[in-house]
């Protein structure tokens, strides 16, 4: 029975048109899996917060701490380094890989291939023990003259080695997914351009990557919360992040589930904060390709808790006739 109907059918049946009003449709189902979910929910925080091994107490005494705070400042400044790092590399290794040179794109491949073939936490072991491999550091003319000598142990330090590690690798990633977003571009946009008299290199930087933002943008925002998470792996060469922070405290006092969860609470407020950013990044770049932006989680949270009575309305036919009309 569809809307028009049942608005007949109770039209007919002598009720006043303002009177008639939309009954939803019961879902019983989903309470039960509602109550499922706030009872296992209930179960688990109760072990979690009554169970005396997780040291709650050490856990707020070291939240703030010096030392732990001090990691995640140099964890964030991993990750922003790191990242920046990446995107620029991505973004030029991914133009190269599109170039129609054979050996511009064959560089590219290779780069792409070999950083993402071989572990993040290898390649940084790899840059930690560089001085094995080259003890002198000389940069000048290819097959000529040096004029920077430098002893490898001194300039790369962990914090160098940690970001070659992990911005070298990211930049295998971010071609990969810049590249995905400049192919997205309709090739009627590069033919257009080209009409106009522009470069490659000005279509590229004023038509095909501002059309390719909204494709690149959302794989950009998990890459720089996994790249937030994977700086944790540079604790193997003694870097004084969050992690190893952490882990300098509970060798002293062996209290180690406690500063566990206490660089999890600080990854995971990071990474709430990265991600509302995403978001309202993916929106501002969503502009133009949907008649309405997406809500926010304040509009969606408005949206729920809004108490609607809809009503049914009735067909204009009828409307006219009876010469009242429902909203």
């Amino acid at each position: 029975m569809d809307q028009s109907t049942a608005t007949r059918d109770l039209s007919q049946a002598g009720l006043p048109p303002d009177q008639i009003k939309a009954v939803p449709v019961r879902h019983p189902g989903r309470w039960l899996a509602t109550l499922i979910v706030l009872v296992i929910a209930a179960v688990v925080i109760n072990s979690v917060a009554t169970n005396p091994r997780f040291g709650w107490g050490t856990v707020g005494h070291y939240l703030f701490s010096s030392q732990i705070l001090e990691g995640l400042k140099i964890t964030i400044y991993l990750t922003v380094v790191s990242m920046a790092i990446g995107v620029v590399l991505g973004v030029v290794l991914a133009v190269m890989r599109l170039s129609p040179n054979p050996l511009i794109s064959g560089a590219s491949w290779f780069y792409i291939w070999f950083f993402r073939g071989t572990p993040v936490l290898v390649q940084l072991l790899f840059w930690s023990f560089i001085s094995a491999l080259y003890p002198k550091i000389n940069l000048g003319i290819p097959f000529g003259p040096s004029f920077i000598h430098a002893d490898a142990n001194h300039l790369i330090t962990p914090f160098v080695a940690a970001i070659l590690g992990l911005g070298l690798n990211e930049g295998a990633y971010m071609a990969e997914i810049v590249r995905a977003g400049i192919l997205s571009v309709e090739e009627g946009q590069t033919e257009a351009a080209q009409a106009l008299g522009m470069t490659r290199l000005q279509t590229m930087r004023r038509i095909v990557l501002p059309q390719a933002m909204r494709v690149i943008i959302p794989p950009t925002g998990n890459e720089t919360i996994s790249m937030l998470k994977t700086s944790s792996l540079v604790s193997v060469i003694a870097y004084r992040e969050l992690l190893y922070s952490a882990q300098l405290i509970y060798a002293v006092n062996f209290k180690q589930i406690p500063l566990l969860l206490v660089a999890s609470i600080w990854y995971l407020t990071i990474t709430t904060v990265l991600s509302i950013g995403q978001y309202y990044l993916e929106r501002y770049f969503g502009r133009g390709t949907a008649r309405e932006l997406p809500p926010t989680p304040l509009q969606r949270l408005r949206r729920n808790l809004a108490i609607r009575h809809a009503r049914v309305p009735l067909p204009a036919s009828e409307s006219s006739g009876r010469g009242v009309g429902v909203p």
